[in-house]
């Protein structure tokens, strides 16, 4: 029996940065005016964002971050017809995100999938 995936985020991802609005349309779609605004501001001229310390991997900005920069909201703006929990849409969505940033066998998503097993539901919220 498969073991129950749980959301964390991992540190030094940063995969959810990358916000080249030509290889996120859904993003923009699901964005209200006002957030696709905030959104297209936050694009830098390498398509992460500019809050995104590329050389850490960090973002500058975690606990001011816009709404839709935080996995429950993120959930939120996809879950639109999707018959998925909000949890697995959320490690579908990273799984996906961190495949096209850095590969489907990379380290990254080695450390993504190790993670997601070892958690457990009574450690800190997926959001």
């Amino acid at each position: 029996m498969a073991r129950p995936e749980h959301w964390t985020c991992i540190s030094g991802c940063g995969a959810c940065c990358r916000l080249d609005p030509d290889g996120r349309p859904e993003a923009l779609e699901a964005l209200h005016p006002d957030q696709r605004r905030l959104y297209l501001s936050m694009v830098g001229a390498d398509g992460w964002c500019r809050h995104y310390d590329t050389g850490a991997r960090r973002c500058r900005i975690y606990n001011d971050r816009p709404d839709f920069c935080q996995v429950a909201n993120l959930v939120q703006l996809f879950a639109h017809g999707q018959t998925l929990e909000p949890e697995a849409l959320a490690i579908r969505c990273c799984k996906e995100q961190i495949r096209s940033e850095y590969g489907g066998r990379g380290r990254v998503m080695r450390r993504f999938l190790r993670a997601v097993r070892r958690r457990t539901n009574d450690e800190a919220p997926w959001i």
